[in-house]
């Protein structure tokens, strides 16, 4: 019989798997879903900072506050609206890093422990299928803005080449070029991950102010969007538009709620990832709204229409130089935030499904692949569908995964995992052949009431009027909250108590 060896818990609370040899042949591990020796815990609070600046400062960020405003918003409701959300998405992000820090596993392995060893691909491959859509969708964006900043750079020989599909052969390449790019480095994996975002959140975040400070010396001011005044009011036209809306901000980044144990497993200390995150989500994705909001305002003056994408902004100007500075911070912007959010989740994701065959470079790849399969033109192209259905639909859904996991956790396990059976076809995590039914019940049940109703305005999306299920529509405007707490209570009533916690020693230097 193998010996099961015992993990050992450090001063600080961080727990290590300093012998693998039991688990190191079985077909739920490899090296890369492998616990974290602490040597190689040592993301800072800088890091972590670090990590979402790059995340934070990004194109769709950026255009966060133009499709609020575009709903009928003024700016203060729209940057209320986002920072609000930021806030409340924060709580389970933090909650579900705490696992990621203490035993250093990144996310779907975290889920195996509730969802079982095999079950716990449904969560991780939910999250893959998103990642790969917002992949395509910065790819998209970001070739746009390179095919646009390059096209004032060349002329219209470039801007008004043939087309193809649609769409200028130029602005193809460009989408290629970025896809490249970005598989590149993650080719090399996550220490070259964590460098770039390094040394590229700094420049990026210059690179904005720039845009914002050159508009605003040029128009003299903060122009007209600051006076304008809200089209919806604060009656209940307001009310209708807002909660949807704040759901959809909190989904913005519901999915790095779940998975930002692939992060945090690399933490230095809970502290450091604690404040790290604290420090960085919401003051990140505030500044950036409020460089969008201000810079589009003096943009209306300068140039007489509200430019919300800053790349065709920056099209406008008359330096070269300047414009040679966009296109760099617009095109490190979207590179950061694209492989941090969106290629290191479903890399472990896609590598968890079939461990012995998929690794994480290679889930990169199958992560590229499928975000072109997807069209991410499409999902952006109208603003009802960018927040009402692609935004609030899978929020509501990866909420009620987010459920099962706060729940189980820190109500059901306090804190503590076995860290060897999360990789054994045997113990505790095994359940019914892999699978815990009653984890699936919760999400299950979660995810229906968080969009069962789900539902479009005449002409401007896919779900019915009256919604998918007509008595559930009312619950859709708070999908989100709605998948977070159906899943969270029903997961405490179905879920069985741990007979005793896991077995550590405490480590002596």
């Amino acid at each position: 019989m193998a010996h099961s060896p015992v993990p050992v818990t450090q001063s600080d609370g961080r727990i290590e798997l300093a012998d693998d040899s039991a688990v190191v042949g079985s077909r739920f591990y490899n090296p890369e879903l492998a616990p974290v020796p602490l040597e190689r815990r040592t993301w800072s609070t800088y890091n972590f900072f670090a990590l979402w600046m790059g995340m934070a400062h990004n194109i769709p960020s950026y255009t966060l506050a133009a499709s609020l405003i575009a709903l009928g918003m003024d700016w203060v409701q729209a940057f209320v609206t986002i920072t609000l959300g930021n806030l409340i998405v924060l709580v389970p992000m933090l909650l579900n890093s705490h696992a990621g820090t203490k035993y250093g596993i990144p996310f779907p392995v975290f889920a195996r422990s509730f969802y079982g060893v095999r079950g716990a691909n449904l969560p991780a491959l939910l999250r893959a299928f998103i990642a790969c859509g917002w992949f395509g969708i910065q790819t998209w964006v970001g070739g746009e803005a390179l095919y646009v900043i390059v096209g004032k750079l060349f002329g219209s020989g470039w801007t008004n080449a043939g087309q193809v599909g649609g769409q200028p052969w130029t602005l193809w390449l460009c989408f290629a070029l970025f896809w490249v790019a970005q598989m590149l480095i993650i080719w090399r994996g996550m220490d070259a991950i964590r460098r770039f975002e390094n040394w590229t959140a700094p420049l990026v975040s210059v690179g904005f102010l720039i845009l914002l400070g050159y508009v605003l010396v040029k128009a003299g001011g903060f122009g007209p969007i600051l006076s304008e005044p809200s089209k919806l009011g604060w009656g209940p036209g307001f009310w209708a538009v807002f909660w949807p809306s704040l759901m959809a901000m909190i989904a913005f980044w519901s999915t790095l709620s779940l998975n930002m144990p692939d992060f945090t497993r690399f933490g230095g200390s809970q502290r450091k990832q604690f404040w790290g995150q604290i420090l960085g989500l919401p003051t990140t994705m505030s500044f950036i709204a409020i460089v969008a909001i201000l810079t589009t305002s003096g943009a209306v003056s300068l140039y007489g229409q509200a430019i919300w994408d800053p790349a065709q902004l920056a099209s406008h100007f008359d330096s070269p130089l300047l414009v040679v500075v966009a296109l760099v911070a617009l095109v490190l912007a979207t590179v950061s935030a694209n492989l941090a959010a969106n290629v290191v989740s479903p890399s472990y994701d896609f590598s968890n499904a079939v461990p012995k065959r998929i690794t994480f470079a290679t889930g990169g790849l199958i992560t590229g692949i499928l975000g072109v399969v997807i069209q991410p033109w499409r999902l952006i192209s109208d603003p009802h569908i960018y927040i009402f259905t692609w935004l609030g639909f899978y929020g509501g859904v990866l909420a009620s995964v987010a459920g099962v996991l706060i729940a189980g956790y820190w109500l059901v396990n306090r804190t503590q995992l076995d860290l060897v059976d999360l990789y054994r076809d045997s113990g505790r995590y095994w359940f019914s052949g892999g699978w815990n039914w009653r984890a699936l019940v919760a999400t299950l049940v979660g995810s229906l009431l968080a969009v069962g109703g789900a539902y479009s305005a005449p002409g401007t999306g896919p779900f019915p009027a009256d919604g998918l299920i007509p008595f559930l529509k009312p619950l859709y405007d708070y999908s989100w909250v709605a998948g977070l707490i159906a899943a969270f209570v029903l997961y405490l009533v179905l879920a069985p108590r741990p007979s005793a916690s896991p077995a550590v020693t405490v480590a002596t230097n």
